[in-house]
């Protein structure tokens, strides 16, 4: 716990065998109450390790998708009691050990979402990020502000913070269950008026960390695109979206 706080890590798993005991390893035990794993169907023995780690393990029966992995992941750690939630992906490619300075954010007050990234500083180029992913992220992250009025480094990062106050408020159930969710969500979190922060953190690239392909890049970067002109429009009341209809006000 931190000041009272329970504090849970959630691991959104597919085929993440090769990595998960590096990435376990690396949690802080001394500030983390619960580690809860969900399994979207995975080939390998990704869930039977979580288990031999001691790790609440939720296995689906089947591929809900990365965004459908982590609708079960908020629930089952809203379920289990905890005030803060840290997503952080399974493959050891972000720095668990950045789980206390990310719920500190929180705990202080001063934040109800934390993001960690990879582009603040030098961490994702020398961390190996393929230079077309690097610029496309910037170029994204460059429209995504001017449309949503916001001075993020990035949208894209797989290390997140929330605390329960965001997950209860905002419609999860509204959206995809495919990549894009992670946009979907913080936009969300934006419409809200929820205060987000950021910190630095390194990245590591190599053969076992997941990366989807150049085909699903694309098709994230036009639901990233579709997200934040909804947004906007939606903003502006030159047309009603759905996905940003009364999502609630943000209990200080």
């Amino acid at each position: 716990m931190l000041h009272g706080q329970k504090i849970a890590v959630v691991l959104p798993a597919y085929n993440a065998a090769a990595t998960l005991q590096k990435t376990f390893d690396d949690i802080p035990k001394d500030i983390v109450d619960d580690i809860i794993l969900i399994d979207d169907a995975s080939r390998d023995r990704t869930a039977l390790i979580a288990e031999g780690l001691g790790i609440h393990t939720i296995r689906h029966e089947r591929n809900r998708g990365y965004g459908g992995n982590q609708k079960t992941c908020y629930e089952a750690a809203l379920a289990r009691g905890a005030d803060i939630v840290v997503m952080l992906h399974p493959d050891y490619q972000y720095a668990p050990r950045l789980v206390t300075a990310m719920a500190s954010m929180i705990v202080s007050g001063e934040y109800d979402a934390v993001l960690a990234s990879r582009i603040l500083g030098k961490g994702a180029l020398v961390g190996g990020m393929p230079r077309y992913k690097y610029v496309a992220n910037r170029v994204l992250t460059l429209l995504q502000n001017l449309l949503m009025g916001q001075k993020l480094s990035e949208y894209h990062s797989g290390y997140r913070a929330w605390s329960r106050t965001v997950i209860e408020t905002i419609p999860l159930d509204r959206c995809s269950e495919d990549f894009v969710f992670d946009n979907q969500m913080l936009a969300l979190a934006m419409q809200a008026e929820f205060r987000i922060g950021e910190i630095s953190c390194p990245t590591r690239y190599f053969p076992e960390a997941s990366s989807i392909n150049f085909r699903r890049s694309v098709v994230y970067g036009f639901g990233v695109l579709r997200t934040a002109f909804a947004y906007r429009l939606h903003r502006l009341g030159i047309r009603r979206e759905p996905l940003f209809a009364r999502t609630g006000t943000p209990r200080r």
